[in-house]
């Protein structure tokens, strides 16, 4: 029977910290052993405390995919409402070795499990014992920001990144650009009217902090373009709504001769890797023109 290596979480930054878990749930599973990552989605929090519940950074999809790429072999979604947060640690991690039957269970030195999170790395050390698994725990991973400040890789330290525009750095500890999933629905049209057609991406994910960031946009067969990315409410035109608005560049004038794709409805994949400037109220319509062609300019260059 092939050895089995367990470890459970949110995973909702997939950020260098979880690599590390990957990366030695691996070591220990061996070349022909299994890796099960066992994933919550939704967050917890949604069920116990919505209001305290943190915005998405991924869908489960975007994080089944890139626990897949880091070397995880089969990924196993822990629906919350399943009862699975009523378990004491005990019932939790029975449950865990009667599916499973893992060698070992590799977690972060701050995991905590069980009703009220009454369990944690010393509980589940205590009922490896029990149950014949070693309990592994990954020393936190550790990443220089721009500004030389030393953070502790963690998905809230990547939502406040994101949040505050600092899209850099939130690609160091994610040990990749911070990506926006979602679906091209209809906006206004006020870009294609004053000669800058963006595409408006409908989300669940966090989005930035307002401003106009330099990217590259995957289509749904795999193509790449640079997009200039507004964030924002649109202020010049009294917008109220955050949305998140892509102009592709080198694309055709109009989205809907992008060869193969309707105008609408399609999803894109946008990544964020730098920003540009802040979200502006502009006195015309003009200006407004003048500096988004200069903005383009700089989105056009290397991200």
């Amino acid at each position: 029977m092939p050895t089995t290596a367990l470890t459970i979480g949110n995973f909702d930054a997939v950020h260098i910290g979880h690599a590390a878990l990957i990366a030695r749930s691996r070591e220990l599973a061996g070349p022909s052993g299994r890796v099960v990552a066992l994933v919550f989605d939704p967050h917890p929090l949604t069920r116990l405390r919505p209001e305290a519940a943190p915005p998405r950074l991924s869908t489960f999809d975007q994080r089944s995919a890139r626990l897949h790429a880091l070397g995880a072999d089969t990924i196993e979604r822990l629906d919350p409402d399943c009862g699975v947060l009523s378990l004491s640690p005990e019932q939790f991690v029975a449950n865990l070795v009667e599916k499973y039957t893992p060698a070992a269970i590799v977690e972060g030195e701050d995991f905590h499990f069980g009703k009220a999170r009454a369990g944690n790395v010393r509980t589940l050390a205590a009922l490896g014992r029990v149950h014949d698994f070693a309990c592994d725990v990954v020393p936190p991973v550790e990443v220089a920001l721009t500004d030389a400040t030393i953070v502790r890789a963690s998905s809230s330290i990547v939502r406040w990144l994101v949040a505050h525009a600092r899209v850099r750095d939130a690609a160091l500890v994610l040990g990749r650009p911070y990506e926006v999933e979602g679906v091209v629905i209809r906006g206004d049209r006020r870009g294609r009217l004053i000669g800058c057609p963006t595409a408006n991406l409908h989300t669940e994910q966090l989005l930035p902090a307002d401003g106009v960031y330099a990217g590259v946009a995957t289509l749904p067969d795999g193509r790449t373009l640079p997009a200039a990315i507004n964030v924002g409410t649109r202020p010049t035109f009294d917008g109220v709504g955050r949305r998140l608005e892509a102009h592709l560049l080198h694309a055709p004038a109009k989205a809907e001769c992008v060869e193969g794709l309707p105008e609408y409805g399609w999803r894109l994949r946008v990544e964020i890797t730098r920003f540009v400037r802040d979200d502006l109220r502009f006195d015309s319509v003009e200006d407004l023109c003048a500096q988004m062609r200069r903005d383009l300019a700089r989105c056009a260059t290397t991200p």
